[in-house]
C-alpha cells in the first residue's frame, strides 16, 4: 500500500518540477521530514487494491485497514490442456464462505458433480505404522533366511491384526519399529509430532494422552494386574507340631503328668486291685500311664477307686480340656499363617503399605505411573522405577522388588508361557481399553473404527485373543491350594514311626524266650528232634520206675 501511494504522489502534476522524495534535513537523525508527508498521507487514504489476503483499503479515521481477510477456495478441474484451478467459493471478513460473481461448479473425485455422503476411505492410502516391541503383542525376530541374509520376522496378536485390518480395507502400509529405548508417553508424542500417521501397539487409552492425539475405538480389554514372585516352599520342620507350646511349657506338662502319676499311686496302690497285685515299678508305671491317657483326652484301661482319686482324676479332666483346646487352636493358627506368609491379596494390600514403596517396581512412561502417581502416591515418585518390561522380570526375579504392575494380557501370557516362577496376586484394577493411536481429528477415523467394530463384531479379535492369551505351559499360578500338605505334620508322623518301632522292639524283648526257642528248631531241627525223642524216652523211664515203686511199696491186702 506504501509503495502504491508514493508511485500515485510521484506520478502527480503537483510534483513534476521538484523531486517527490525530498526531505529536510537535520543533523539529529531523527527530526527529518519528508516534505510531501501530507500529501502522501492523502494518496494512501485513497489508496484501494486486492493483496494477497484479501482487499486492501484506508481510511483518515483509523490507522487499520477497512477490509478483513480474503480467501479464495479452487477446484481443480481436468481440461483438455490440462489441469485448470477454478475458483469455487470465496471468504471475506466479515463475512462467510460465498459463491463468485462468476459461479463455476464444482467436481468431485470420480469426476462427479455429486458431493460424496460417506466417510473419507483408507483404501489405496499409504500409512507410516509405528509398532511396538512387546510379547506377545508384537514377537520381533531375527531370521536367516535362503541366501543367508538376517531379516526381521513379526509376529503376535498386532501383527496378526494389522494383517487382518489390511486385508479387510486395502491400504499400504510402511512398518517402522518404534525404538526400544522409547517411553510410551514419548512414542504417543511422535504420533502428534508426525513422525508416524498411526502407532499400534499395547498403548492404554488415557486422559492425558487424549489431549495430544485420537485413539481408534478398542482392540483389546485391558487392565493392570500385580506380578510378584511365587511364594517359597515352607521349609521342612519335623517338631513343627510342639510349636504351638513353648519349650517350658512343654516340660511343665510332662512335669506335671509324672507328678500326677506319683500322685495317684500313693493314692490307689493299695485300694485299686488293678494295681495291688503288680510290683512298684509296674504300679508307678501305670498310674504315670492313667494320667498321660486323662491329659491327652485317651482314657484308661482301669479307674479311680478313691475318692481323693476320682478328685485328683476331675483335676487332669480341666487340664486336659484347656491344653488339648489350646494346643489345637495354635496349631491350626499357625498353620494357616505359615500358608499365607508373604501373599499380596491384592491392590488394597498395596495401597495399605503392605510393602515399601522402594519395592514396588513402576515402568517409567506408562499408564501404570500414572496409576501409581494419581491412587497411590499422592504423586510421589517414590516407587523403584523401570524402563523395560526384561528389567521388571529380572528384578523381580533377583528380589530387588517385591511386585510390579503389569497389562492383563501380557501378566497373562508372561506367568503362564515364559516366567512360571512368577505370578498374579487379585483381580485387575484400573479397567481400560487399548486403541490405534492416530492423529487428532483424523480424516480417515471413522473408517478405521467402522472396521475394527467389523472384527469385533465377526468374532475376530476374540479369536485372537484366544490363540496369544489362552494358552498355558505352565501350572496355574493364580489358584492356591487352601489343603494342609504333608510335610506341615510330617515331624508328627516321623515320632509316630518312631514310637512305633520302640513298641515293637519292646515286643520283641518281652517275647525273647519264645523268639529264641523259634530261632533254634528252625536253625538245628535234628538235634531238636533228637533231644525231644530222648526227653519223652527219659519220660517214660521215669514213669515206668516210679510205678514199679507204687506197687512195691503197696502193702498186699489179700493175704489179710
Amino acid at each position: 500500500a506504501l509503495i502504491q501511494s508514493l508511485q500515485k504522489l510521484c506520478s502527480s502534476t503537483i510534483n513534476n518540477s521538484s523531486s517527490c522524495l525530498s526531505f529536510v534535513k537535520s543533523s539529529f537523525c531523527f527530526d527529518n521530514r519528508f516534505n510531501q508527508s501530507n500529501l502522501l498521507l492523502d494518496a494512501l487514504s485513497t489508496t484501494q487494491f486486492l493483496g494477497v489476503s484479501g482487499p486492501v483499503q484506508f481510511t483518515s479515521n483509523s490507522t487499520n485497514r477497512i477490509n478483513g481477510l480474503y480467501y479464495s477456495l479452487k477446484n481443480l478441474h481436468s481440461v483438455a490442456s490440462g489441469l485448470s484451478f477454478v475458483s469455487v467459493l470465496e471468504y471475506v471478513d466479515p463475512g462467510n464462505w460465498r459463491t463468485p460473481l462468476k459461479e463455476n461448479v464444482i467436481i468431485w473425485p470420480g469426476n462427479t458433480l455429486t458431493s460424496p455422503s460417506s466417510r473419507a476411505l483408507l483404501k489405496g492410502v499409504t500409512l507410516r505404522i509405528g509398532i511396538i516391541r512387546g510379547p506377545p503383542f508384537l514377537i520381533v525376530e531375527n531370521i536367516t533366511d535362503n541366501t543367508g541374509q538376517t531379516i526381521i520376522q513379526y509376529n503376535g496378536y498386532i501383527w496378526n491384526l494389522l494383517n487382518l485390518l489390511k486385508d479387510k480395507i486395502g491400504f499400504n502400509p510402511i512398518i517402522q519399529l518404534a525404538p526400544s529405548n522409547q517411553t510410551y508417553t514419548q512414542i504417543v508424542q511422535s504420533v502428534n509430532d508426525g513422525a508416524y500417521d498411526i502407532v499400534v501397539g499395547d498403548v492404554t487409552v488415557t486422559s492425558t494422552r487424549r489431549e495430544l492425539v485420537g485413539f481408534s475405538n478398542a482392540i483389546f480389554d485391558n487392565s493392570l494386574r500385580i506380578i510378584m514372585r511365587k511364594s517359597p516352599d515352607i521349609s521342612v520342620d519335623l517338631l513343627s507340631f510342639l510349636k504351638p507350646f513353648s519349650r517350658n511349657l512343654w516340660i511343665l506338662v510332662f512335669a506335671t503328668f509324672i507328678y500326677a502319676g506319683i500322685l495317684m499311686c500313693i493314692i490307689e496302690r493299695k485300694d485299686n486291685e488293678d494295681l495291688e497285685s503288680g510290683s512298684i515299678l509296674s504300679q508307678f508305671v501305670l498310674s504315670v500311664w492313667y494320667c498321660f491317657g486323662n491329659i491327652v483326652g485317651y482314657g484308661v484301661e482301669f479307674n479311680a477307686r478313691t475318692a481323693a482319686g476320682r478328685f485328683l482324676t476331675a483335676g487332669l479332666y480341666i487340664l486336659s480340656l484347656i491344653l488339648v483346646a489350646s494346643y489345637t487352636a495354635n496349631l491350626a493358627s499357625d498353620l494357616t499363617i505359615a500358608k499365607s506368609q508373604g501373599v499380596i491379596s491384592g491392590i488394597d494390600d498395596i495401597k495399605n503399605k503392605k510393602i515399601p514403596n522402594n519395592r514396588i517396581g513402576i515402568r517409567v512412561g506408562t499408564a501404570s505411573e500414572d496409576y501409581y502417581l494419581s491412587e497411590i502416591s499422592g504423586g510421589n515418585k517414590n516407587y523403584h522405577p523401570l524402563y523395560t518390561r526384561q528389567q521388571m522380570y529380572d528384578e523381580l526375579l533377583a528380589g530387588t522388588i517385591e511386585v510390579s504392575f503389569l497389562d492383563d494380557g501380557i501378566a497373562q501370557y508372561v506367568t503362564n508361557d515364559i516366567y512360571c516362577n512368577l505370578t498374579l496376586a487379585g483381580n485387575g484394577f484400573d479397567v481400560g481399553i487399548f486403541g490405534i493411536v492416530t492423529p487428532k481429528q483424523w480424516l480417515y477415523a471413522q473408517d478405521l473404527d467402522v472396521n475394527i467394530l467389523s472384527l469385533r463384531e465377526t468374532g475376530q479379535l476374540e479369536d485372537l485373543r484366544q490363540k496369544w492369551f489362552e494358552q498355558k505351559h505352565c501350572s496355574d499360578s493364580t489358584v492356591t491350594s487352601t489343603a494342609i500338605e504333608i510335610k506341615a505334620v510330617s515331624g508328627l508322623f516321623v515320632t509316630f514311626a518312631v514310637i512305633s518301632v520302640l513298641s515293637f522292639l519292646l515286643f520283641l524283648w518281652m517275647k525273647r524266650l519264645m523268639i529264641k526257642g523259634y530261632l533254634s528248631k528252625f536253625i538245628c531241627p535234628n538235634k531238636s528232634s533228637t533231644e525231644q525223642k530222648y526227653s519223652i524216652k527219659r519220660r517214660g523211664s521215669k514213669t515206668s520206675q516210679h510205678s514199679q515203686n507204687n506197687q512195691t511199696v503197696l502193702p498186699n491186702f489179700s493175704d489179710l
